[in-house]
């Protein structure tokens, strides 16, 4: 009897455990879930970085001393990084540390002084990049080619372009996101980078008169014959369309970039995000109300569209243009 209860006592205890060990493997994955994909590779990599200088100086990674970080934050301000690349890696060891459950050497005093320091010395300005304009659109779609691929680049330029969409946000877009109107698309964006949570939102996309987005879309989903999943897919070689895959976020720059360079643009002034920042630049250079622009672009605060509206007006009842 008292063996009985001593075995059915270890067969309790052993299932509690596994059962504790499984809800801690779903706290991680739940924990990692809390950054995006992109942000988790970026950190990642930042974190292999971090590991590989600590190999050569001999010293530990994790849990890394305050005096470790700073080395190693001082040392790639001297190899030349930009002072957002350091801040960056110095965020991606800190979050790696707090999922490993240890404490992380980045909040102290000394790491914040340390990143001020180098922020100060280096300068902390970002090299933007240029924004596809509504007029940069219209001369690199007008020399896509109208093949299957071409229908697609098309497509997926006009539709990021006209609804302002990150890169993760257009990639991302499924048949079923998109709903036709009298007006033109309303499109669903389910997640996106101010919406890691999945609350989601959306978007509304004109027919157009001049751009005309969604024929553009409309014929690139007939074209390939598209009715449900991915909207933007990989075309193989010989034209095969890749089923039930969407493009990955990198390609949405290699294509622009593609195009740009194709019309005699520079490819090099082009990212992802430009069609995004030549929306906003072709709307408040023709006169729309910033609030108006916030509907599209979904910006939570006013102040991050006022650097877009001062350049897209700058010279615009220009205080010496009566006497320069």
């Amino acid at each position: 009897m008292a063996r009985d209860l001593a075995v059915r006592s270890s067969r309790t205890s052993i299932a509690v455990i596994l059962s504790l060990q499984q809800a801690a493997g779903a706290a991680g994955d739940f924990a990692k879930a809390s950054k995006a994909a992109s942000t988790r590779r970026a950190y990642q990599a930042d974190a292999a970085d971090f590991a590989n200088w600590c190999r050569q100086h001999a010293v530990q990674p994790l849990p890394a001393s305050v005096d470790t970080v700073a080395a190693y934050l001082a040392a790639l301000a001297a190899a030349g990084l930009k002072a957002s690349t350091i801040t960056r890696r110095c965020a991606g060891i800190g979050y790696l540390h707090q999922i490993a459950g240890v404490q992380p050497p980045t909040g102290s005093e000394a790491i914040k002084a340390v990143l001020a320091g180098i922020r100060r010395t280096i300068g902390s300005s970002v090299t933007k990049k240029a924004p596809a304009t509504a007029e940069t659109i219209g001369t690199i779609i007008a020399a896509i080619p109208t093949d299957l691929r071409g229908l697609r680049d098309r497509a997926l330029l006009l539709v990021g372009f006209a609804g302002a969409l990150r890169r993760s946000e257009l990639v991302a877009l499924d048949v079923s996101d998109l709903q036709e109107s009298m007006e033109g698309f309303i499109i669903r964006i389910r997640r996106s980078k101010t919406d890691q949570e999945g609350v989601g939102d959306f978007v509304s996309i004109p027919y157009g008169s001049r751009l005309r987005p969604i024929r553009a879309l409309k014929d690139w989903l007939e074209a390939a014959g598209i009715t449900k999943g991915p909207v933007f897919r990989p075309i193989r070689r010989g034209g095969k369309i890749v089923e039930s895959e969407a493009l990955a976020d990198r390609s949405v720059a290699n294509i622009l970039k593609a195009h740009a360079e194709a019309v005699g643009l520079d490819p090099a002034a082009f990212s992802g995000h430009s069609l995004r920042s030549g929306f906003v630049t072709s709307a408040l250079q023709a006169g729309a109300d910033v609030l108006r622009v916030m509907d599209v672009t979904r910006h939570r605060q006013i102040n991050t569209l006022k650097v877009y509206d001062r350049r897209a007006k700058a010279f615009r009842q220009h205080a010496g243009e009566a006497f320069l």
